[in-house]
């Protein structure tokens, strides 16, 4: 909310300087990001009015006007497509300074001195607007100094208001708590009543009073078509980040500023029969006024005539209504939407406006003849005009009225650990123009009707709060008794995850959850994407059902930004739709691609490889002291390749994928070396296996080689297994020592080197022991695999 602090002084006294007022707003609870001066220095920038202008001799798109700046008459060239005899503008004078430094002087176009410069709005920095030059109004004295004439002597105030503070959304508002926090009075402006000079009026219906029970229009006829906005509602405009346009829409956006009470004008001989306040039909089409079409769900309220719809509810009118330029009649609508019908429904339609800001928050239930008033007074005077009655459609059992809220004088001193007086804490909340009664060992306190966030007592101690000033609560030490949490090692740490990975040359990254759905698309075609009703961007559209799209977009603008290598990993969640819910599921994704190792004279260049990126899944598995229970058993994943993918099974439960990125894809994403890919539920990595002492054993071991041969089908970790499973107690680890495929042992088979390490606890192994285990071993693979075996060997130096 931008409120400049020459209008709050309208409403209340203001002795103090901006950036005091600002410490004091901050200090009550409404955090001031920042003081914003309205303009830079203008010293020798003056009102001037144009009295005369011809073409220049020598330039098409030039003029020669003379201008009149109160002390005499300047010739000046100009170029703006504007200028006009009569017209009042901004004229520097020789010597003066604009705002980005230009220092103004006598300068020759084509033959022609211009003495002086003619300003647009750009130029003197109070606007983006560089059309023309800026218009003044029509009564400014020429030789005006331009800061006195515009006000700009003056600061704006950027506050940061919190979503259940809407009361403060309005000069009103701020200025009620300026009042309430330093004990000042208000002066609000004279808002009499505007007679009726005629009898028109326009029917209203309420068809859906529960979401709006009040509603007060009015019509006026016979505008100017000609007018212009006053320069001080323009430039108020301004400050708070609005653009004038015209009369009628600058008034109605004044008043929402003024007041806090959204308004809304229809072009009054475009409406049909009668207003009628409804719910939409399913599928109702609404052109709006920002040209987009939009079909209506059935909870949304809309604003509607014999016609149809024409305008949401609290959030924007339709085309077909709206006022121009050319509007001479016009009906005002000053209404009250109950929030809960329009909250979410902006959003809906990718629309946020400052009408829905207002009325999701809930305004003043009783505020809407003063706006219509308001705003009928600043209309007629601007843009002349005849006024019908004020008429108010209303269902008053629909009306929210305030529900007194019980405070405890003891809870509140509690709670703010502080005495006070209950007389101090009665006068406080009169001043938030609260009704307390006194009620046994408390208070019934009545809040005002636009105060939606005063619902139960700790909002009522916090506002005593606030009104005492926190800086002046006392610090009191609190004491507290602790417990120590329970320590259990059937967990892995997830900083010991992280730590793992990190040691292993891993970078962490953080990523969005939402993505493109054409980059979900390609990673997981057969998933259904979750999307996203109102996305932040058109590329964040959906819910990632995997966090590889996430970590291929950071390896790309890596891999594009010349980095000889890279290993990422993050630990996020994966959306999918179960059943009517979204189904969120942490994981632990990597990507490694690029070259294995940093450069050094004594390091082959090699990439990294898919048993590279297994040997951290593994390193990741041993974290759980359940290593075992995991297999790595060939998959097809759509996003891998299909030689090189596996799935990660925990007891016939897939749990994770490994594997080298799809060539396809790797394509399309011009990457130059292939990403290898990995994803772990995390579920399934933090539940670990209690670990288990055992004694180091005295004796030697004794190792024993099995060269075996089997179909190129069978999976060397089946082979282990089975050796794991038949060697008994004294087996204490299996290593592959050899790979080999050739023209010696036959088409599609391998032959696979398995070392058995044999040690016992109590003695030392004897040859014979050692054999019976390798011959049952090898019986076992001869059985389960039709394993040959080439070769046994001894070797006793373990």
């Amino acid at each position: 909310m931008r409120v400049n602090v020459q209008w709050l002084r309208d409403w209340v006294d203001l002795e103090m300087d901006p950036r005091t007022l600002a410490h004091e707003l901050t200090t009550a609870g409404l955090e001031v990001d920042a003081v914003l001066p309205v303009a830079g220095p203008l010293d020798g920038v003056v009102v001037g009015r144009i009295v005369e202008l011809a073409p220049h001799p020598q330039a098409d798109r030039l003029s020669r006007c003379v201008v009149d700046d109160g002390e005499a008459r300047h010739e000046v060239v100009c170029g703006a497509p504007n200028a006009a005899a009569g017209l009042t503008v901004p004229y520097a004078r020789i010597g003066a300074r604009l705002p980005g430094g230009t220092l103004v002087a006598a300068a020759e176009f084509r033959g022609v001195v211009s003495n002086g410069m003619l300003c647009s709005a750009r130029e003197l920095e109070l606007s983006d607007d560089a059309s023309g030059l800026l218009v003044l109004d029509a009564e400014a004295p020429p030789g005006t100094p331009l800061a006195d004439w515009l006000g700009l002597d003056d600061a704006v105030l950027d506050i940061d208001l919190t979503p259940n503070r809407g009361d403060c959304f309005s000069v009103i508002g701020i200025a009620r708590e300026i009042a309430a926090f330093g004990g000042r009075e208000m002066h609000a402006p004279s808002l009499d009543p505007v007679p009726a000079r005629i009898d028109a009026t326009f029917g209203v219906e309420l068809d859906n009073a529960s979401a709006c029970p009040r509603f007060a229009g009015r019509v006026i006829r016979g505008l100017r078509t000609a007018g212009r906005s006053p320069d001080w509602m323009q430039e108020r405009l301004r400050r708070a980040g609005l653009r004038a346009i015209h009369p009628v829409v600058d008034v109605t956006n004044y008043v929402m500023l003024e007041l806090g009470q959204p308004l809304h004008a229809y072009r009054l001989d475009r409406l049909s029969g009668r207003i009628i306040v409804r719910s939409a039909s399913a599928g109702e089409p609404l052109t709006l006024l920002d040209g987009r079409e939009v079909a209506l769900d059935e909870d949304t309220l809309v604003i509607a005539d014999e016609s149809g719809a024409i305008g949401l509810a609290g959030i924007m009118g339709g085309a077909g209504t709206a006022v121009d330029e050319q509007t001479q009649h016009v009906f005002l609508e000053s209404a009250f939407f109950a929030p809960e019908g329009i909250l979410g429904r902006a959003r809906r339609y990718a629309l946020q406006t400052d009408a829905s800001t207002r009325f999701e928050r809930g305004v003043d239930p009783g505020g809407q003849e003063r706006a219509i008033e308001r705003a009928t007074e600043l209309l007629v005077s601007i843009a002349g005009g005849q006024a019908g009655p004020v008429e108010v459609a209303e269902s008053l059992p629909d009306v929210p009225k305030p529900v007194p809220v019980r405070l405890r004088h003891g809870r509140l001193e509690k709670l703010l650990g502080m005495e006070l007086e209950p007389a101090d804490v009665e006068a406080l909340l009169r001043r938030l123009e609260m009704d307390p009664r006194l009620n046994g060992d408390g208070w019934s306190v009545v809040p005002p009707a636009f105060r939606f966030d005063i619902a139960i007592e700790e909002d009522l101690v916090e506002e005593v709060g606030r009104m005492v000033g926190y800086d002046n609560v006392p610090v009191t030490p609190e004491e507290i008794s602790t417990r120590l949490g329970t320590a259990t090692e059937q967990h892995v740490d997830g900083d010991a995850v992280q730590d793992l990975l990190v040691g292993r040359g891993y970078s962490e990254v953080i990523t969005y959850s939402f993505i493109d759905e054409r980059a979900q698309r390609d990673i997981d075609p057969e998933g259904v994407a979750v999307r996203l009703a109102n996305p932040i961007a058109s590329d964040m559209n959906v819910m990632r059902s995997t966090l590889w799209p996430s970590l291929l977009d950071v390896a790309t603008r890596n891999m594009a930004r010349q980095q000889p290598g890279l290993r990422i990993f993050e630990i996020g969640a994966q959306f999918a739709e179960v059943a009517d819910n979204i189904g969120e599921t942490a994981v632990i994704a990597g990507l490694a691609l690029g070259r294995q190792w940093p450069e050094h004279w004594d390091l082959d260049g090699r990439d990294v490889d898919f048993f590279d990126v297994k040997a951290d899944v593994e390193a990741l598995l041993k974290l759980t002291r359940r290593e075992a229970q995991y297999r790595l058993e060939a998959g097809q994943h759509p996003a891998l390749h299909p030689g090189q993918s596996a799935r990660i099974v925990n007891r016939d439960t897939t749990v994770g994928w490994l594997g080298c990125l799809h060539p396809g894809l790797q394509q399309r994403l011009q990457l130059r070396k292939p990403a290898i890919l990995f994803s772990l539920e995390l579920d399934a990595l933090f539940n670990a296996e209690v670990p288990a002492s055992r004694a180091v054993s005295k004796f030697p071991a004794v190792r024993r080689d099995l060269a075996i041969v089997v179909d190129e089908a069978v999976a060397v970790q089946s082979l282990v297994e089975l050796v794991r499973s038949n060697a008994g107690a004294t087996l204490e680890s299996t290593v592959v020592f050899d790979l080999y495929r050739g023209e010696h042992i036959g088409e599609n088979r391998k032959s696979v080197g398995l070392g058995l390490i044999l040690r016992d606890q109590s003695r030392t192994l004897t040859d014979d022991d050692a054999d019976r285990t390798v011959q049952s071993v090898a019986r076992r693979l001869e059985q389960e695999f039709g394993a040959i075996i080439r070769t046994q060997g001894t070797d006793t130096g373990q």
